[in-house]
């Protein structure tokens, strides 16, 4: 396959799945203003681990719609697991701040990101509460609907904002080891229960960094390209390790990207 060929099959899947994405992220959020949260069949995964009739259902409809589309492709899906190992394969969190949908609260969209041959290559994220496509494709930039976004141009760490994300698979110790040290820095922080929306949020310039001591891939992968291809610098594992294993993510604005990572992380690799 030449570059170019390879090129169009990548455009051609990212214009399939922006307008895939947009279509269950609508119908999802009309499920959840008509039914409300009674109406939605929550169950528990674990403590403050929830997941719906609505999650399982969108991603049955994205599998299903990828695995007609792309049959040579894989899947890994939050709800439905991993299909056989592939040269590409799609990532797929069907409703990632899951809670924040429960609750009528509005950071909640839907992630699909695309790896080949070990290389995350696609990111499409729908922020599903207000109807807005973020996308990119490895070396074509990142995009908010048809508008380029980059991130932000912050360079003193006094003037910093971040999204800091929390894991149940670190120590809460750990988590509150790097609210003091932000604190003691200078750096202001928030949390808004979805790495996704918290990803573009910060590609787009509205934070300075995202930090989460653990993700899992599917929470991820589409907004670490969107954010690498909105000019962050993402430290992150091997993307074959982070498919299978999850791990430690910091996407930050070049010029304070080696300071947060130097107070934030704790792993040694780059």
């Amino acid at each position: 396959m030449t570059h170019a060929e390879h090129t169009a099959t990548l455009q051609e899947k990212l214009d399939y799945v922006c307008a895939l994405a947009r279509e269950v992220g609508l119908a999802a959020r009309h499920r959840q203003e008509s039914l409300g949260r009674d109406g939605l069949g929550v169950s528990a995964k674990g403590l403050q681990d929830f997941v719906t009739e609505v999650d399982q259902e969108t991603e049955d409809i994205i599998r299903t719609r990828l695995s007609e589309r792309f049959p040579e492709d894989g899947f890994i899906g939050e709800e439905s697991g991993r299909s056989d190992a592939r040269p590409g394969c799609w990532v797929v969190d069907p409703i990632d701040g899951t809670a924040n949908f429960l609750r009528g609260l509005r950071h909640w969209g839907i992630s699909i990101g695309y790896a080949l041959h070990g290389e995350m290559v696609l990111g499409i994220i729908h922020d599903s509460p207000n109807d807005t496509i973020y996308s990119a494709i490895k070396g074509g930039g990142a995009w908010r609907e048809d508008r380029k976004i980059v991130v932000s141009g912050t360079a003193n760490p006094h003037e910093a904002m971040g999204i800091l994300g929390v894991s149940r698979r670190t120590t809460f110790e750990n988590y509150l080891s790097k609210l003091c040290v932000l604190e003691e820095t200078g750096i202001e922080h928030r949390r808004i229960g979805s790495a996704a929306i918290g990803l573009v949020r910060m590609a787009e310039g509205s934070a300075d960094f995202y930090y989460e001591a653990h993700l899992n891939c599917w929470d991820a992968a589409a907004g670490l390209v969107i954010a690498a291809e909105a000019g962050a610098i993402v430290k992150m594992p091997p993307v074959e390790t982070f498919l299978r294993e999850g791990g430690e993510v910091l996407c930050a604005t070049p010029d304070l990207a080696d300071k947060f990572w130097s107070i934030l992380s704790d792993a040694v690799y780059s």
